[in-house]
């Protein structure tokens, strides 16, 4: 059964960072893209970033272009999501997903974790 699972979620000031990671459970991790959405409270689910099963490819989205940076290591089974320059608009509950297809369309990640609440103060 294919679960990733997140953490690393808190509070930080505008202008600090965090670090997220996400977890393999019950799965080849190695074979999956991996990618980090986030949910703002009343807002639809953004595609923030993602990337493919051997690290070689990434995508962003321009929102967090230059302040975010996604990587793995398929040797822990985990994938980070680097947030720096945070801002009062990341905050968000952010989620890791995994994907058996593409890495850069969010219609193909089909496995979902509970998510992580990242609080960005001003």
């Amino acid at each position: 059964q294919v679960q990733p699972v997140e953490s690393g979620g808190g509070l930080v000031q505008a202008g600090g960072s965090l670090r997220l990671s996400c977890a393999a459970s019950g799965y080849t991790f190695s074979m999956y893209a991996i990618g980090w959405f986030r949910q703002p409270p009343g807002q639809e689910r953004e595609f923030v970033a993602g990337i493919s099963w051997n690290g070689g490819s990434t995508y962003y989205a321009d929102s967090v272009k230059g302040r975010f940076t996604i990587s793995r290591d398929n040797a822990k089974n985990t994938v980070y999501l680097q947030m720096n320059s945070l801002k009062p608009e990341d905050t968000a509950v952010y989620y890791c997903a995994a994907s058996s297809r593409s890495y850069y369309r969010p219609g193909d990640y089909d496995y979902w974790g509970q998510g992580t609440q990242v609080t960005v103060s001003s």
